[in-house]
């Protein structure tokens, strides 16, 4: 006679778990490797901007870029990241519009997050919308030590706000 051992079900679940985590590790590098990658080069000194997005779309007439979900941009020579939900690169403009929960991070410290940004390349400017009922919100990292080293004096007190009915 032959007796039969049952696993209880939490160890089965676990021993699922030990072959299916693997897999999916696994699978997050080879699914990486699938998503596009533009690599836009601009007109003064042919610095890369590279785009990365699940979907990109090229029309050579008009030589504009774009980049559809999970959109990454790193553009080294600016030290510029962000990510959203969509961009668009017009080369001849010079311009990279963003939309969709977007984040930059520029110098590794200033940051912009909104509903739309422009980035206007030549100007080295942004200009960002936020949702309907939102604000944009900014981040700039402010040094506060003048020539000599030394911590500049505190800023004054900012008076309680009052509130009106």
């Amino acid at each position: 006679m032959i007796h039969s051992y049952q696993l209880p079900k939490s160890q089965i679940i676990r021993l699922g778990l030990a072959f299916l985590l693997p897999l999916a590790f696994l699978g997050t590098f080879s699914l990486s490797s699938t998503i596009n990658q533009a690599t836009a080069q601009t007109a003064k000194g042919n610095r890369p901007l590279t785009i990365r997005s699940d979907v990109q779309e090229y029309d050579s007439k008009t030589q504009v870029i774009t980049a559809r979900g999970n959109v990454q941009m790193i553009y080294p020579a600016r030290q510029l990241q962000a990510t959203a939900a969509q961009a668009q690169y017009f080369s001849q403009e010079r311009r990279i519009d963003f939309s969709g929960n977007v984040y930059i991070l520029q110098q590794g410290s200033n940051s912009i997050r909104a509903e739309k940004v422009t980035y206007l390349i030549d100007e080295g400017r942004f200009i960002a919308l936020p949702k309907s009922d939102r604000q944009v919100e900014s981040v700039y990292m402010i040094d506060d030590t003048n020539l000599n080293g030394q911590s500049s004096k505190p800023a004054p007190q900012t008076p309680a706000l009052k509130r009106s009915n």
